[in-house]
């Protein structure tokens, strides 16, 4: 071979080389651009076993590999999302995340339901909303959409008046309390440790099934009518990544009847998948 084949070739080998080098570099940028990490509250292996059937669709069916974030509390998730530590959170619903934006300032977005859990009235003492007697405490969340919600459902009970036409409603708007019930706000994460004090409490669904409150313990349970759908949570980012291919993959992944099932095997009717639900 002469000198000046030689050399040709040499640049032939090495601009393959390159070219493989680069394609498998790419290769690896692009697979790991294919990985979400989704901020959510600490759970019970039921829901674990939900997230799980999630994170298997999504690879399976987008080639996106899932990341949880947990966190112990309300107040963390949209933090970590503001700060970009998650790509994105499932842990709120609407009304959360509109009082969330207006009172920090933010600008999250939501870009898919998942599902709608009803609260319950539980109590230890009592077996129906019709014994409670004069003067008896009900625990009840301290954040401004949770406590609304559960007021709400202690007027759906009977056992109140709430002021009409506002979306969120604290004690101050009760209206009308015949029994004279002491409404306790703690925050919600601490509402189901009371249950042996109080003779009730509304209980947020993650803290219900973490304290393992049971069926016989329910005493009410929210209703399902034209006002719900503030209530139904939501998969949620900065308004800046909401058009984001990834993001909208991995709120089809959930969306998906194989997700649907493993919410109805995990949970049952404590929690209903709330995307191709109508709310009249």
């Amino acid at each position: 071979m002469s000198k000046k084949k030689w050399i040709i070739s040499g640049i032939a080998i090495a601009a393959v080389v390159a070219a493989g080098y680069f394609s498998f570099g790419s290769h690896d940028t692009a697979k790991a651009d294919q990985t979400i990490t989704v901020g959510r509250m600490t759970s019970t292996k039921e829901d674990d076993a939900i997230w799980d059937a999630v994170a298997k669709k999504a690879k399976d069916e987008y080639g996106i590999n899932v990341k949880y974030k947990l966190f112990t509390d309300y107040s963390q998730p949209n933090k970590a999302l503001t700060n970009g530590d998650i790509d994105v959170n499932a842990f709120q619903h609407y009304a959360f995340l509109d009082a969330y934006n207006k009172k920090n300032n933010t600008d999250i977005k939501a870009i898919g339901k998942t599902v709608i859990s009803p609260i319950h009235l539980y109590s230890n003492q009592y077996k129906s909303v019709s014994e409670f007697s004069d003067g008896d405490t009900i625990v009840v969340p301290n954040d401004p959409s949770n406590e609304s919600r559960a007021l709400k459902v202690l007027k759906y009970a009977g056992l109140i008046d709430l002021k009409d036409g506002q979306d969120l409603v604290t004690v101050k708007d009760i209206t009308k309390n015949p029994k004279n019930l002491k409404i306790k706000e703690l925050s919600a994460d601490q509402t189901a440790r009371t249950i042996n004090d109080v003779q009730g409490a509304v209980v947020n669904g993650t803290y219900a099934a973490t304290a393992h409150l049971t069926e016989k313990q329910s005493i009410f349970t929210e209703p399902f009518n034209k006002d719900s759908e503030k209530w139904v949570n939501i998969i949620a980012t900065n308004k800046k990544n909401a058009n984001k291919k990834l993001y909208k993959e991995f709120v089809k992944a959930y969306q998906s009847d194989e997700v649907k099932k493993a919410i109805k095997a995990s949970n049952g009717d404590k929690s209903i998948p709330a995307w191709d639900r109508s709310f009249k």
